[in-house]
């Protein structure tokens, strides 16, 4: 079910990785209603790679006042992270320290653990054999590869817009330097761009570079136009796997809601770009132009597990950017390599439907509409439809006239009732609804506590998706349904 880690729980940047027999979820760690990225510990999640329903957390696994950045009461962020078994057998988490005490896209860093669960001990930032840190191109997200024995690690931030215009190209250098603290010589000699997705290899000690990093993919801004790389180009979020003789670069476009993809016969050179593998809103799936959920930010990787592929990635809560849990999908990786978008679902990693008997966390929707496309704040607006959480619950807050919560899919077998759990000061209905028509309305009336009400249905045996829609004035809270 998505998500599938608890919904108290915001592990957004996931990137999966079997070890053993077991995969682990590595991520950054986001707070609710949080007004930045990223501001707790990292902690690991594994799970049986035969039960994908069964994940454990291994605690704290590595504190940001390891870092040696932090300062007491200016502790650093820790960005998105990714892990890798080194030749010594040991694990090796590679990261970007962001916020107090950091310069922006300062150095990559890199802690090590002997088991891949953690604990992790700080090792040091990505350097050059000097000592000096690796600063070319945007330090950003890393992700690595061991290809047997050759260990690549790829980052890099680009812009969601082309920057190439009369008016603004000839200042855009200097624009730069002073946005990322580079030097404007540094900025013209980077090649073709700043913005781009690098990669350098390392040495067997995991943390010095053997040459100097290159770009393997174009940002927006360098993109040639007429290519359809130009439409979904790199932005952030690398995340690298080799399937069969192929290298897969998953990334986040300039779409900025959506993991697209390209795929080279090498490491370091001639990526391709491919196509979208999901888009946390649904856009461009079956052509789709309107987003059935709030479009944010988006970061993950794809897996083979237990001989099944899965795209892991986030969605956004709380009606900001900085509230994001864990979601996965199956996916297929087709003989000839390419990769079809799948859609957003609420069953999520198994690719099987929900049973229709039993309650569920209204909060699992995997779309959430109203009349308008739902837009992210930042943390301080708390008036739009949203998944929520307060006092322990988390739930779908502020439904209002028009909102809709759909869920995909459900496996109906004789469901004769609906009870639906709510509060607010609502007074209307809430309409219940597969892709047959409407099933029944529930009578909502307004309640400052958590109230039930149900009513009488028949719905069809068979796989449906399934719709809630408030109907009616106020605003309405709902927690959860029941099926019986």
């Amino acid at each position: 079910m998505n998500p599938f880690l608890p919904l108290n729980e915001y592990i957004p940047d996931g990137e999966p990785h079997v070890f053993g027999d077991r995969v682990y979820l590595y991520g950054s760690h986001d707070q609710a209603r949080s007004d930045r990225f990223c501001v707790q510990d990292y902690t690991v999640w594994s799970a049986p790679v035969d039960d994908l329903t069964d994940w454990h957390c291994h605690g704290v696994t590595y504190r940001k006042n390891q870092d040696p950045r932090s300062k007491p009461g200016k502790l650093v962020d820790y960005y998105a992270p990714d892990c890798v078994r080194g030749n010594d057998g040991r694990y090796y988490l590679y990261y970007v320290a962001m916020g107090p005490n950091t310069e922006n896209f300062g150095p990559m860093s890199v802690a090590v653990s002997d088991d891949p669960g953690g604990p992790f001990e700080y090792l040091g930032d990505i350097r050059y054999p000097d000592g000096t840190p690796v600063l070319k191109y945007l330090t950003n997200d890393p992700t690595v590869l061991n290809d047997n024995g050759r260990i690549c690690l790829y980052y890099g931030w680009g812009l969601a817009r082309d920057f190439r215009s009369r008016l603004f190209a000839p200042i855009l250098t200097i624009v730069q330097s002073r946005l990322f603290k580079r030097s404007v010589a540094e900025i013209k000699a980077t090649k073709p761009s700043i913005l781009s997705c690098a990669v350098v290899e390392l040495e067997d000690d995991m943390i010095t570079v053997k040459s100097e990093p290159k770009a393997v993919l174009d940002s927006k801004t360098t993109a040639n136009k007429a290519s359809e790389l130009y439409h979904h180009a790199f932005y952030e979020a690398p995340s690298i796997r080799k399937i069969g003789e192929q290298y897969y670069l998953v990334y986040s476009s300039g779409e900025n809601n959506e993991l697209a993809y390209a795929t080279s016969a090498y490491p370091d050179r001639d990526f391709q770009y491919r196509g979208v593998i999901i888009s946390n809103s649904d856009l461009g799936y079956n052509g789709s132009k309107k987003p059935k959920a709030p479009a944010g930010t988006i970061h993950g990787g794809i897996e083979c597990i237990n001989g099944q592929w899965y795209v892991f990635y986030h969605r956004s809560t709380n009606n900001t950017d900085f509230s994001r849990q864990a979601c996965a999908e199956p996916i297929e990786v087709l003989p000839d390599g390419t990769i079809h978008q799948v859609e957003i679902s609420t069953q999520g990693i198994s690719g099987k439907p929900l049973n229709s008997i039993g309650t569920y966390p209204a909060a699992i929707c995997c779309n959430l509409t109203c009349s308008k496309p739902i837009r992210l704040g930042v943390g301080k607006s708390q008036t739009l439809p949203r998944v929520d959480e307060s006092e322990g619950e988390v739930y779908i807050a502020d439904m209002k006239d028009g909102t809709e919560a759909g869920y995909k899919y459900f496996d109906f077998q004789t469901v004769r009732k609906t009870t639906v759990t709510y509060r607010g000061s609502a007074e209307g209905v809430l309409e219940m609804r597969t892709e047959l028509g409407v099933l029944g309305t529930i009578l909502i009336q307004s309640s400052a506590c958590w109230t039930n009400s149900e009513v009488d249905v028949s719905v069809p045996d068979g796989v449906h998706a399934l719709y809630f829609q408030y109907h009616g004035t106020g605003k309405l809270d709902f927690l959860q349904f029941t099926f019986s």
